[in-house]
């Protein structure tokens, strides 16, 4: 955000002293609040007095307080700014001031910012764009410097490459708040000195090392957290919750994989307590869900919904996060506190009245008083879908022979290796009727060759859906039946220099371009949820989707290489745990 106020100037200390003495007046008095005290649980009456950006006293109701501005909160809940501890700004396709002036009107006062997905697109470039953004906007941007450049190196190849050098360059930037989520799990359990030298950058720095053990358990669970990791957001089951308490993690439970949340409440509600280091973050967030649904209080919704005691959910959005995230100043409506703070008309519902950051009134009545500008986009982030334009033979794959042995991709959001054997029809694999398509190109200048795999379990699809919005690399990548949709949605991106698009009968019938770092575009919040609404409606038409995993939303996850299993990424049919790559899916061929 903008320049902070020192908390520690002596001269605001003595001023709020001088006010909670009541020797001089408030430069906000808050009247008629009830508190919702994060410490003990319980409800009270108070005013709250502000000096600057400093709580000077949180009193008993005083008529005769003196303040040069008074606001009447007329029985309105009040508690501290939420924190949302792990997110991706770029996943909601927004800019960060767009994030911002949404964010706060929902309550939001801070975030802590993996800008990875744009230093994967264009390196450095995209991180000191996030810190330029960080720095205008109102909301509390506190970003991280990227550990996973890319995430799996040798499996994948991005737009960008960053060593123990790089990160600790970027470590040394007073913005940068620490090592942001380290995804390359295996590698680091094996000692491997590219990502052992980075995390040891992080804990150097002094800075938090921040993590993504999915899948791990076990002995390798404790020497993740062994090697200086310190949190975990990448939670599939409530024993995984237990397992990271128990092993010292900060759990961020996150609002993007919402089907879990009831699980993680009621081991929450089993545990019969709220431990320090349970957090809550929104991770990815859709434009229009952001939009729509909201951002971290979403998040506190549901968890309220599924049974957890309200002052445990905003505990655990407040003073929790401030405490894990060693932001003593907030968390806590308390005197000596940074006045970051949330008015509520209904706890339960997260509606948000009146919003200020850093003392100064931010939202009045729901309402935005100052929304947020964006910065100018450097042209590094710009024209970054550097691929040829495609036919549809570039999504066929050739083989010689009557039958061939392949390897196929089987199951959403937890792969598994499996093999098919099929056709050979004039020089190409035939594709089952039970399969569809995945292709993946990379985007950022190497002109490989188009990587294509057969994937079974992933529904009967009338059509193509192409993105370079593809976890964490973000190379081309492309889903359908037949290579002509998936040409022409291919080249959709391509001429919108990136985004996402839908075809059918080799026609493009939806799209959204987000021409900034193919990730992102600078429209207005309404029309990038409009346009991405229509993408979503239009691709439900064409797949028969089967929840919770088989959801639009694991499309964008499914190249994410560095988690377990097989994935197929611009190298070819990989997987990091078994130490493999398959550059064609074909293991065999008969005649």
């Amino acid at each position: 955000m903008a320049k902070e106020a020192n908390l520690s100037n002596p001269t605001l200390r003595q001023c709020a002293v001088d006010a909670a003495c009541g020797r001089r007046a408030f430069d906000i008095l808050i009247e008629g609040a009830i508190i919702l005290d994060m410490v003990t649980g319980r409800e009270r009456q108070a005013d709250i007095g502000l000096v600057g950006a400093l709580i000077a006293s949180v009193h008993a109701p005083d008529p005769q307080a003196r303040a040069n501005k008074r606001i009447n909160a007329n029985g309105a809940y009040a508690v501290p700014g939420f924190i949302d501890t792990h997110m991706h700004i770029e996943s909601s396709m927004v800019t960060a001031a767009t994030y911002s002036n949404i964010a706060l009107t929902k309550g939001v006062t801070s975030v802590v910012w993996d800008p990875h997905e744009l230093a994967n697109v264009v390196g450095v470039a995209g991180v000191d764009h996030a810190l330029e953004e960080a720095r205008s906007a109102r909301l509390r941007i506190l970003p991280l410097a990227p550990t996973c450049v890319p995430s799996a190196p040798g499996y994948e190849f991005s737009g960008g490459d960053f060593d123990s050098v790089v990160l600790s360059d970027l470590l040394k930037r007073d913005m940068i708040h620490g090592a942001a989520e380290l995804m390359t799990m295996q590698p680091l359990l094996a000692g491997e000195k590219r990502v052992t030298d980075i995390v040891n950058a992080g804990l150097a720095s002094g800075k938090r090392v921040c993590g993504h053990g999915r899948g791990l358990a076990g002995r390798d669970l404790a020497a993740y957290a062994a090697a200086g990791i310190e949190t975990d957001h990448e939670l599939t089951s409530a024993e995984d919750l237990i397992a990271r308490l128990e092993a010292g993690m900060t759990v961020e439970l996150r609002g993007s994989h919402e089907h879990l949340l009831p699980a993680f409440a009621k081991a929450l509600l089993e545990l019969g307590q709220l431990p320090q280091t349970v957090t809550l973050c929104t991770d990815d967030v859709f434009a229009d869900d952001l939009l729509h649904k909201g951002a971290l209080d979403r998040v506190m919704r549901v968890l309220i919904r599924e049974g957890l005691p309200v002052d445990w959910v905003y505990r655990a959005a407040t003073l929790n996060a401030a405490s894990r995230i060693r932001r003593p100043d907030l968390g806590l409506i308390a005197p000596g506190k940074r006045a970051d703070i949330v008015l509520l008309s209904d706890l339960i519902d997260v509606r948000v009245q009146t919003v200020f950051t850093d003392g100064a009134l931010a939202v009045d009545n729901g309402k935005l008083l100052a929304p947020d500008q964006s910065v100018p986009c450097p042209a590094a982030l710009l024209k970054t879908v550097k691929t040829e334009r495609f036919t549809p033979q570039d999504f066929e794959v050739v083989a010689q022979g009557n039958e061939a042995k392949i390897a196929t991709l089987s199951k959403p959001r937890f792969p598994q290796w499996g093999e098919r054997v099929v056709a050979i029809e004039g020089d190409r694999l035939k594709l089952p009727d039970d399969m569809i398509r995945m292709a993946v190109v990379n985007r950022h200048g190497r002109h490989t060759p188009v990587r294509v795999a057969f994937m079974e379990n992933w529904g009967t699809w009338r059509g193509a859906f192409a993105t370079t919005i593809s976890h964490d690399s973000h190379n081309l990548t492309v889903f359908g039946r037949n290579p002509a949709d998936m040409a022409a949605a291919a080249n959709a991106l391509h001429s919108m220099d990136g985004g996402l698009a839908v075809a059918k009968d080799g026609e493009v019938i939806a799209s959204l371009a987000l021409p900034i770092a193919g990730l992102v575009s600078s429209d207005p919040l309404e029309k990038i949820a409009e346009d991405f609404t229509a993408v979503r409606a239009a691709l439900d038409a064409l797949v028969d989707w089967d929840p919770p995993y088989l959801v639009f939303k694991a499309l964008f996850g499914s190249s994410l290489v560095c988690n377990p299993g097989p994935r197929l990424s611009d190298a070819g049919l990989v997987d990091v745990f078994e130490e493999r790559i398959l550059e064609s899916c074909v293991l065999d061929s008969y005649f």
